[in-house]
Formats: C-alpha cells, sequence, structure tokens
C-alpha cells in the first residue's frame, strides 16, 4: 500500500510521511431543516486523479448504514477499518456539525478534493453531496449540498 493511503488510514490528520507542516482545519456542516431523522456524513478526501485518499470523520454510529454513504463506501469498500476512532453521532436537521483537525499543508493547492456523501433514514440517499477542492483560497467560502447541506465551508 502507498505510505499515504497508510498514514492515511491511521490517523483523523491526514498527514504526509516525514511531513513536519500541518494547519488546523474547521470543517463547518449546516444542515437544512429537512424533517426527517439524523443525517449520516461520510467526510473523505480524494488525491488528484480522484482514487480514495482517506477519511476524515463519519457522522452517526451505526455502521449497518454506511452502506448508505454510496461514494464512501465505494471508495472505500465499507472498511470500516477506514473511520476507526473517527466517529460522531449522526447530525439532526437543522443542526450544525462542527469538527477541527490538523490536515497536512501538502494537501492543499495540491490537486485534492474533499467530498461528503450523506443519508437520512427513510429519505433518499445523497452520494457527493457536495465535492470541494483544498485551496487556501477556498477557505472560509460556504458551499451548498445537493440535498441535506445547507452550508458547508472549511477554515484554517
Amino acid at each position: 500500500m502507498k505510505p499515504l493511503l497508510t498514514a492515511l488510514a491511521l490517523t483523523t490528520a491526514l498527514t504526509l510521511p516525514g511531513l513536519a507542516m500541518a494547519r488546523q482545519v474547521t470543517l463547518t456542516t449546516k444542515l437544512d431543516s429537512y424533517g426527517g431523522d439524523g443525517a449520516y456524513l461520510a467526510f473523505y478526501v480524494t488525491d488528484p486523479s480522484g482514487a480514495y485518499a482517506g477519511s476524515l470523520w463519519m457522522a452517526g454510529g451505526k455502521s449497518k448504514y454506511y452502506q448508505h454513504l454510496t461514494g464512501w463506501e465505494r471508495a472505500t469498500g465499507g472498511d470500516t477499518r477506514q473511520i476507526n476512532g473517527i466517529t460522531g453521532a449522526s447530525v439532526g436537521a437543522g443542526r450544525t456539525l462542527q469538527i477541527t483537525f490538523d490536515l497536512a499543508d501538502a494537501l492543499f493547492d495540491a490537486g485534492y478534493t474533499l467530498h461528503v456523501d450523506a443519508a437520512v433514514e427513510d429519505m433518499r440517499d445523497s452520494p457527493g453531496e457536495l465535492a470541494v477542492p483544498l485551496t487556501a483560497q477556498g477557505a472560509g467560502t460556504p458551499v451548498r449540498g445537493r440535498r441535506y447541506i445547507a452550508s458547508f465551508a472549511y477554515d484554517m
């Protein structure tokens, strides 16, 4: 396995081996008031070629529902080891999820993309809810999701 993939799978901080520089990044995700149960959200990164590079966070604690996060499921083969230790509760309609972690500087302005998949029980799944290139210029710029995310932004 490539050294990058190994490092990404083992940490929540997506760091490259031997790379000392990382920055603190905060992801802020506000959900629409869609009138359903809490949303499961998968936050993951792909490299410049579109290949899976690592998982950042999984909102939702019951792994039997992860199959509904089909972009993440397809990228990882459903391997829950990719999210070991980086999970939290599902996010209620109208609520905001804010998570902060260190992310390697090398991922910014290098063609990497942050993806979010969403799924809500008894409602339509939303693979590819949003995809945002990781750029220094894009920091702080809110983006709307396709179905459940009212606003998403990352700040450094």
